[in-house]
């Protein structure tokens, strides 16, 4: 890759069949002389019984920009994350899968760096108390002119009961999740232009604990009308609806770079990121 360049990176990973209830994660870790960028994505399967077709088989989908930011050569690998969630040993079949740069070659905001933003460390709860939370969000960003539209995605992995908090184990959470695009005029102070039309409601039971929720508005318009500029800026509206208390989670750390490795990393985990036309 040149100093330059952003790739798209697509992983996709189906898991099923799980002897017993197990968390399967879906981690890309990229990796060059240097430096490193890691993402994960994932879910508690249920035990492949065929009661519970929904939560028995499923598609885990982790994707992002890749932006070294030098001249290097970067490798990027799946890795399948599974632990038992009993005391006895669990296995799962991994089912299929794919690892590409669906781009190689994405435009960049015009300070050269890529349009995204991951959270950081840290769970935002939200709850009968704190019903909304604005995250993943792309701050107010500039790109450079000839943009002619954006294309805005917005995944978030949402945790079902908070941690140290009381839940009832045959409950579920309900939030919705709203996908918002704000063009803006040349100060960032007025906007021109917003769309909220890609929105979804979820009931996540406790025992799937978390789970990925992905957003995606294709094709937003960039208006060239008189008060607009190429000016940007997107989020994710969570808004709790109902039942057991939720969150929003941010980078996970501490993980083990391999089964029994005494070395560790930290992945992203809720992130927004927009590939312009």
């Amino acid at each position: 890759m040149t100093a330059k360049q952003t790739a798209y990176v697509v992983s996709r990973l189906r898991a099923n069949a799980a002897t017993v209830r197990t968390m399967v994660d879906n981690e890309v870790r990229c990796t060059w002389p240097g430096g490193s960028k890691n993402l994960v994505m994932g879910q508690n399967l249920y035990a492949g019984t065929g009661k519970n077709p929904k939560w028995e088989d499923a598609w885990i989908v982790t994707k992002f920009l890749l932006h070294p930011g030098k001249a290097t050569t970067a490798t990027c690998t799946t890795y399948a994350r599974v632990a038992s969630l009993y005391t006895q040993r669990s296995s799962v079949r991994i089912a299929g899968g794919s690892l590409a740069f669906a781009s190689e070659s994405v435009r960049n905001a015009a300070n050269g760096k890529p349009l995204g933003h991951e959270m950081p460390y840290g769970d935002l709860p939200v709850d009968a108390k704190r019903r909304h939370v604005r995250q993943p969000a792309l701050p107010i960003t500039k790109v450079p002119a000839g943009f002619r539209e954006l294309n805005v995605f917005g995944d978030v992995e949402y945790q079902v009961c908070q941690r140290g908090s009381k839940c009832n184990k045959s409950g579920s959470s309900t939030a919705r999740f709203t996908l918002i695009v704000n063009q803006w005029n040349a100060t960032g102070k007025k906007i021109c232009q917003t769309n909220s039309s890609t929105s979804v409601t979820r009931t996540i039971p406790y025992w799937v604990h978390h789970t990925v929720v992905p957003l995606y508005k294709p094709h937003f318009k960039v208006s060239k009308a008189r008060g607009c500029a190429p000016v940007f800026n997107a989020y994710v509206r969570v808004d709790w609806l109902r039942g057991e208390k939720g969150a929003v989670q941010g980078t996970a750390v501490g993980l083990p770079d391999w089964r029994g490795s005494a070395s560790k990393h930290r992945s992203a985990m809720s992130h927004l990121y927009i590939v312009p036309a």
